[in-house]
């Protein structure tokens, strides 16, 4: 089969590419997913979120090698494995990071990706639904939108917040970041609104817009030294798709590495200790990865089923709120759980808020596999410029393996330190009248204070908050991987366009980051051919 552009990957750079791409009729666009079409209710009832680690809709078999920083404990990494990628099984924040974190990747030699290049993109892709000024957008793809029945404890929190002294804030996305308030996420009328369901469904009629799920692409063929060829597996099946003009890579953080070292293209090392013919060696290739570590204060409300929990009252609830949602789209059950958040200072000395927190509104341990009985809430405490990098490497040649995945968290002393003193600002925040009177901590970090403790309370709980970036990174220098246009170093007709190309993380969630760099790529694109 032969196509214009054959883009790899169906999540929320993909379905962007594929929908404007798609946008000319003259060319013929195929995209290929690894997961499923993204009609599971799961995805569409934002509340299904809870539900999802135990679901095909999240990739299994994903998870870190052991953390030294964690005390040697195994991570886990879960992606979205279906049209709109992580976008579909996410907590639907809507949050841009800092300006300084894109004036930083152009000082660092990506030229055209500084603030006020980067902005016309977001605003390209937004349609905010309460915010009309400068800094959102009205017409765009994307829905963002207020919770729609925010829950009584996250208003507490930003109370809670704002007696810790913080400002209190409605738009994280604004002129700053700094404070406490509700996050704005991608909803629309009491469903998920993920990149899928933005920029793919309402263009699956078009003729020239070929969308293939349950595809694993195994390889990138080169054809005079030109990527021409895509080589992969739907089911037991081989399957090759041809591309006239270019391929793009938009697998996300761990498979477009994979991909490209499966294809002979990364450290030359490595490829030839598993049998692959090094076809070009690109040393950065799996490099610079990075996420934000992130660690779980847990709080008991007993008896407070306002909380979303497991109890026969909030059984009842639940039922209540399931009738209401799938009858009017409306009630508890259009919750992103992360409903409260806040981006603070970790030290006076910060020049920015190097700290986030989400507030959950339920008790969440082990990422919400491991069952809790009762009602409480959950306060994510994030460091946002960790200085720890690690890895993304091949098991084997198979593309059913999942790659070796080593962020190193916390293997430089700074994260662990930062890290520290944000946990110890969120511990104050919690202890305010506005929450303290509902709840107490029953994790361990309950009794950590001195430096020791939480450092080792830390170590014990941290984990990913689901934000990995930079395993091919843009710049100009011979560790990166892709050139500020995000075009593969030394492979024509290749091009990577996903959260991996960061050459250093956002100050905050990524899914509307990843959502503009794919806007700003289709300009690119169309101006090439």
């Amino acid at each position: 089969m032969e196509f214009d552009y054959v883009i790899v990957g169906g999540g929320s750079a993909g379905c962007v590419l594929a929908s404007r791409l798609s946008e000319d009729p003259s060319v013929q666009v195929a995209l290929i997913e690894a997961g499923p079409p993204d009609t599971s209710n799961l995805i569409h009832c934002p509340a299904g979120i809870a539900l999802m680690a135990r679901t095909e809709i999240v990739s299994e078999g994903l998870n870190t090698v052991p953390q030294p920083g964690l005390n040697g404990r195994i991570g886990f990494q879960p992606r979205g494995r279906t049209l709109g990628g992580s976008s579909s099984t996410n907590a639907m924040a809507y949050i841009r990071g800092q300006a300084v974190d894109y004036d930083t990747w152009a000082d660092m030699g990506c030229q055209g990706w500084s603030w006020a290049e980067v902005l016309p993109y977001f605003l390209k892709a937004e349609h905010n639904e309460r915010i009309h000024n400068e800094w959102h957008g009205q017409n765009g793809p994307l829905n963002v939108a207020d919770l729609q029945s925010p829950n009584a404890f996250a208003k507490r929190f930003v109370e809670a917040g704002v007696q810790a002294g913080l400002a209190h804030t409605t738009d994280f996305n604004g002129p700053t970041q700094e404070g406490v308030g509700l996050y704005q996420v991608t909803q629309k009328a009491g469903e998920r609104f993920s990149a899928a369901k933005a920029y793919l469904t309402p263009n699956l009629g078009r003729t020239n817009l070929h969308v293939m799920t349950g595809v694993t692409v195994d390889r990138i063929g080169l054809v005079d030294g030109v990527a021409r060829q895509v080589h992969a597996l739907q089911g037991r099946q081989p399957l090759s798709l041809t591309a006239r003009r270019e391929i793009i890579l938009s697998a996300g953080a761990f498979q477009s590495p994979a991909i490209l070292m499966r294809s002979g293209i990364g450290p030359a090392a490595h490829l030839q200790s598993l049998g692959i013919e090094v076809l070009h060696n690109l040393p950065g290739v799996g490099e610079n990865l990075h996420d934000h570590p992130d660690a779980v204060l847990v709080a008991d409300a007993p008896g407070q089923t306002d909380l979303i929990g497991v109890s026969p009252r909030g059984a009842w609830h639940t039922l209540q709120a399931l009738w209401a949602w799938r009858q009017h789209r409306q009630g508890r059950l259009t919750t992103n759980f992360a409903e409260g958040g806040a981006f603070y200072k970790s030290r006076p000395s910060e020049s920015h808020p190097d700290i986030q927190l989400h507030f959950v509104v339920a008790k969440l341990v082990d990422h919400g596999r491991q069952l809790t009985l009762g009602h409480g809430y959950s306060l994510h405490v994030c460091l946002l410029q960790p200085d720890s990098r690690g890895r993304v490497q091949l098991v084997d040649r198979n593309p059913q393996s999942a790659p070796l995945i080593d962020p190193q968290f916390l293997s430089d002393p700074r994260d662990l330190q930062r890290l520290r003193d944000g946990v110890r600002q969120a511990q104050n925040i919690l202890a305010q009248p506005a929450l303290a009177a509902y709840g107490k901590e029953w994790a361990a970090s309950a009794d950590a204070r001195s430096d020791e403790q939480l450092d080792h309370w830390i170590r014990q709980h941290a984990d990913t908050v689901y934000h990995p970036v930079g395993t091919c990174r843009m710049g100009q220098d011979e560790m990166a991987v892709v050139d500020p246009q995000l075009r593969v170093h030394g492979v024509p007709g290749l091009r990577v366009v996903d959260a991996s190309v960061m050459p250093r993380i956002v100050s905050g969630n990524t899914n509307a980051p990843t959502i503009m760099i794919a806007e700003k790529a289709v300009d690119w694109i169309r101006a090439k051919h």
